[in-house]
């Protein structure tokens, strides 16, 4: 018997990368590659607490390198500090090129909960204690998990100005904003990323995409898979599953092909405990698709947010400063 060949891995490279912009608080130059992974799910049931698989999530972060990603997004909320440290412990010394960024300001009371916290003594201590985690002396993103609403937003933001000053942190970001949040951000540090939820099927962040894209700043999309969305209902295959079958490829990727299509600021990061699943997700680098397919998806994920935003919506934090 002849040998098998074994499939070619994925390359992520071949989605392009995302340079983060620059300017006078800010010289260094950072190129993502712009199919990253998300290491939220490398912790246990609610993002608490270890995996039931540790070896297997090792295995993922190792993975990573393998196929060409060099972003990794995570948080200290994440079990909490689960996935910081299974980074660390899995991939230190870190290779040249990889980003590390993690985010700040929400505290866990215990599986699936979030609340955020403003209180800037608290955040330094977040951005001294991810400094520890990853073993690094300088943190290459970091992100306000959310805006708290304990503190005039612009104390956290003046505080993220100061942490870049000092070198504790080279870029900065938000995560679930408005546009206007970001303007008022934008006076106290450069905002070089900002991470909502948005995909195929959730279109709530339109606005700022396109504000982000408009003021070179990457845009990061939370649940870029809006998992259990894309089959279809009623028995019905959705045109994303026909034109899966057609392309030899699966629902997911498609979804994932039509983000990295749909703006040059956008930068998914699926997340999985599994390698073989990221090499799935990171097959969608590769595909390409027509303007008619992009159309196609588009137009579908868009009647699909139209049917279900009521029940879909992140609703932003309110501020009454």
């Amino acid at each position: 018997m002849g040998d098998i060949k074994k499939e070619a891995l994925p390359d992520a490279t071949k989605a392009g990368t995302y340079r983060l912009r620059t300017d006078s608080r800010v010289r260094e130059e950072l190129d993502i590659v712009r199919l990253g992974f998300g290491a939220m799910r490398i912790t246990g049931k609610g993002i608490w607490g270890y995996p039931p698989d540790i070896e297997q999530a090792k295995a993922t972060l190792r993975k990573t390198q393998e196929l060409g990603i060099n972003f990794i997004d995570t948080a200290d909320s994440y079990g909490p500090f689960v996935s910081e440290e299974l980074i660390r412990e899995t991939l230190y010394p870190y290779p040249k090129g990889l980003i590390i960024a993690t985010k700040g300001g929400h505290t866990r009371h215990g599986p699936n909960i979030w609340r955020p916290i403003g209180n800037t003594d608290y955040l330094r201590q977040c951005v001294l204690m991810s400094l520890r985690r990853l073993k690094v002396e300088r943190i290459d993103l970091w992100q306000l998990h959310r805006v708290g609403i304990d503190v005039p937003p612009e104390a956290q933001f003046q505080l993220m100005g100061d942490l870049q000053a000092e070198g504790l942190i080279l870029y900065g970001g938000l995560s679930e904003v408005s546009v206007e949040m970001i303007k008022r951000a934008s006076q106290y540090f450069t905002v070089a990323t900002v991470q909502n939820r948005y995909n195929l099927v959730n279109r709530h962040s339109e606005d700022v995409l396109q504000y982000c894209e408009d003021n070179g700043i990457g845009f990061i999309p939370w649940a870029p898979l809006a998992a259990g969305s894309l089959e279809g209902e009623n028995g019905r295959e959705s045109v994303l599953v026909e034109m899966a079958r057609r392309k030899k490829v699966t629902p997911g990727q498609l979804s994932l092909a039509w983000l990295l299509r749909r703006s040059p600021a956008i930068i998914p990061i699926p997340g999985t405990s599994n390698p073989q699943h990221l090499e799935s997700n990171t097959r969608a680098a590769e595909i390409e698709l027509t303007d008619e397919e992009f159309v196609q998806i588009d137009e579908y994920g868009r009647n699909e947010w139209h049917k279900t935003k009521t029940t879909k919506i992140v609703k932003p934090i309110k501020h009454s400063y």
